[in-house]
């Protein structure tokens, strides 16, 4: 009986326990929090909350066909959160007490950058608990900062929030897709190439991920909160001291980090040499916004004009000058910048059906074959054209610039001035829109004679149908059935073919002024990224027989090297026949972006972000072909990067040779590979750019060298650069280029 009144006693005891814990808790939230909500909210709610489930229901595939035991509790994420998105959007919940509203508001305002980056994050494909210490912290403050200035300006929670995620999600977003399509992150120089990016945009594929539907819910959340969010009422002494304190310390760490090393010093710099794990082990907005201070070019170490030509002099063999002299007898000369044409099985071994370059892997005679180095994967043409036009190097450019897009501006001596110094007439053509890559200015001030693009071959009116048309394949090749009957072989998906692009060639050629040496520079444009889609005028030929996997991708890509090789074939024996000697120098600008399991298959490894440097240097090579109508010595080359082949071509051409491109090839003999990834030398040795080396000196040497022929237009050393006598012409503002 003792034993239960105990009982008893205990259990009222701990019932008027929780019935008081319970009615304190009750009395708190009644006298703290007031929630509200009207007919429109709740319908409003309730449409948002339906649209939201009704996306997520409908793309769930995205997520069931993940290879991960994680996908349901992703899918089961992404199916509460529209849920949880209504139910705010329907109610509004007011803090009432005025102290407790300001604590919790300013709490709020400091956590609400790891919200943010969970979102972009999320964007990003990792998960915030996969970066490093460095990298939370990092991208805390780098977003919290732009919280702070924008609230310095406008005094405002609800705006400092919407602004910063609105900024960093549609740059996420961004930086997802060109992820996916090109396979490299997104950085800041790539708003200068937006409209290139606009010309192909139609081509890719953009059903959303898994990713993005969680990053945009996330996102969402992040408005409604915004939305609803005040910034409590604080007199005018904490009001002046909070923006004034927020814009100051804005205002500091960026001069620090923009104007000082100190930041840089510490480590707070991007991943320079691998963007790609920068961007996985930091985090995207960090790496995003890090990238932003080296989009200015700075004057080398040491750099002295007056050096530059001992530096060049010292290195060169002077046994002859570099006056012109024409001898009459100056081979024509065609470029042939093949776009995403390269031979995978530097990567490793994997057989077809049948050789997707049998022409190509024949051709011996009269042939210097081997291994381009190119600076750039999955996109970037025009840094490979840049480096092959000047024989300069991207690698001692700011990491991601890209050259014709910001350091083009003036005249600029090139293979075209070299060979316009010797009489030849320059031509160059490209068959897609001409606003790609800033590429008529960049011609200009390359001096070529005339340029054509994709708008002289097919009139204006067409090309704005197809692309109000969604840029459909099918449709462009009707409206050239319809317009252009006669152009049968025009067109290989939505992109010129490389076989009527040499057709434009030999016509080009036929049609020369011949009382001048000929030459050419082409980008083609067949191979051109998208490889997801397959269409009419396209045959799929090439299929992968060494693993049971179907890669959709690299079958297509490969099936276009194929066209390619037939094409390039045709050209070759159309100049066999012609009597006049000629050389053909064809490479390709980059390796494709084609499925990563393919890749890494090809390489032996797991995880195409951890490998080795012989292995990255591995994904920057493209074959190259030097071949003329006339005996010329043999040669298979294993390495040479993409600067030093204009030169290499010009003296297999046995042309005149400026001082920079005896330089080069003599450079060339030490280091034949010198790229963004790092440089080899000739006995094979592999280094990074971070590495120290017996090369260091002569690599600064070449970045001296380099520096003053494109950014120090006082002092530049013309001589080094510009066949004694030539100078640079200057076309009118009204001149034709079609």
């Amino acid at each position: 009986m003792a034993d239960a009144k105990i009982f008893n006693t205990v259990s009222r005891f701990c019932a008027n326990t929780v019935t008081k814990f319970l009615n304190l808790i009750k009395s708190f939230f009644v006298n703290t929090f007031e929630i509200t909500s009207t007919k429109k909210s709740k319908i409003t709610g309730v449409s948002i909350a339906a649209v939201l489930l009704l996306v997520v229901v409908f793309f769930n595939a995205q997520f069931t066909k993940l290879a991960t035991s994680a996908k349901w509790w992703l899918l089961s994420f992404a199916l509460v959160a529209p849920l949880i998105i209504g139910a705010y959007t329907a109610f509004k919940i007011r803090i009432k007490n005025e102290l407790f509203s300001k604590i919790w508001h300013f709490v709020f305002f400091m956590a609400m950058p790891i919200v943010t980056m969970t979102m972009t994050e999320c964007l990003n494909n990792i998960f915030i608990y996969d970066m490093t210490y460095l990298g939370f912290f990092a991208n805390y403050m780098v977003i919290l900062l732009f919280q702070f200035i924008i609230f310095a300006i406008c005094g405002s929670f609800r705006v400092s929030l919407l602004v910063v995620n609105s900024l960093c999600y549609g740059l996420a977003l961004a930086h997802c897709y060109v992820v996916q399509f090109r396979g490299t992150p997104f950085i800041p120089m790539d708003f200068l190439s937006i409209t290139t990016a606009a010309n192909v945009a139609n081509t890719y594929n953009y059903t959303p991920t898994h990713t993005v539907i969680i990053g945009t819910l996330i996102f969402i959340f992040i408005v409604v909160l915004g939305i609803k969010m005040n910034t409590p009422k604080y007199n005018l002494i904490t009001k002046i001291v909070s923006r004034t304190f927020m814009g100051t310390f804005f205002a500091c760490l960026m001069c620090l980090f923009y104007f000082t090393s100190i930041f840089a010093d510490a480590g707070v710099k991007p991943d320079f040499w691998n963007q790609s794990r920068g961007y996985r082990n930091y985090g995207f907005v960090f790496s995003f916004f890090c990238n932003t201070k080296y989009l200015y070019m700075t004057e080398p170490s040491g750099y002295d004009a007056n050096s530059v030509g001992d530096y060049v002099s010292s290195t060169v063999d002077k046994d002859e000058t570099n006056v012109i002299k024409p001898t009459g007898n100056e081979p024509n000369i065609i470029c042939i910048m093949n776009e995403s044409l390269s031979d995978l099985s530097v990567l490793g071994e994997f057989t077809t059906n049948q050789d997707y370059m049998p022409f190509m892997h024949s051709l011996t005679e009269n042939t210097v074959k081997g291994n381009l180095y190119v600076p750039v994967i999955g996109a970037g043409t025009s840094n490979t054209e840049f480096e092959f036009i000047t024989g300069h190097t991207t690698a001692f450019l700011p990491s991601g610039s890209n050259a014709y897009m910001l350091y083009i501006k003036n005249p600029l001596a090139s293979l075209v001035s070299t060979l316009e110094g010797q009489g030849y007439s320059s031509w160059a053509f490209h068959p897609y829109y001409s606003t790609g890559w800033e590429r008529v200015n960049v011609y200009t001030n390359f001096g070529f004679n005339s340029f054509a693009f994709l708008e002289n071959l097919i009139d204006v009116s067409i090309l704005n149908d197809y692309i109000k048309n969604s840029g459909d394949a099918e449709y462009l090749q009707s409206l050239i059935d319809t317009y252009y009957p006669d152009r049968k072989n025009m067109l290989t998906r939505q992109y010129v073919s490389d076989s009527y692009n040499y057709d434009i060639i030999i016509d080009n050629y036929e049609n020369r002024d011949k009382s001048q040496p000929y030459f050419a520079f082409n980008v083609t444009m067949q191979n051109h990224g998208g490889y997801s889609k397959g269409a009419s005028n396209f045959d799929e030929c090439i299929q992968i027989t060494s693993s049971p996997v179907y890669y959709n991708k690299a079958s297509k890509y490969l099936s276009l090297v194929k066209a390619s090789d037939d094409a390039f074939k045709d050209l070759v024996e159309y100049f066999s026949n012609v009597d006049e000697p000629t050389v053909i120098c064809m490479f390709g600008d980059h390796q494709p972006n084609i499925e990563t399991d393919f890749i890494a298959s090809l390489l032996g490894v797991n995880n195409i972000n951890n490998l080795t440097l012989e292995q990255q240097q591995a994904r920057h090579i493209t074959p190259f072909f030097i071949w003329a109508n006339y005996d010329i010595e043999e040669k298979q080359i294993d390495k040479l990067s993409a600067n030093y082949l204009s030169s290499y071509m010009l003296d297999i051409a046995g042309v005149k040779l400026t001082e920079y491109n005896k330089y080069l090839l003599k450079l060339s003999e030490t280091l034949p590979v010198i790229d963004t990834v790092g440089y080899i030398d000739s006995n094979n040795n592999y280094y990074k750019w971070s590495d120290t080396s017996e090369y260091t000196e002569i690599l600064s040497e070449y970045e001296k060298i380099q520096y003053n022929g494109i950014f120090d237009s006082k002092h530049q050393n013309n001589d080094i650069f510009f066949l004694e006598g030539y100078t640079m012409p200057e076309l009118s503002d009204n001149e034709d280029n079609s």
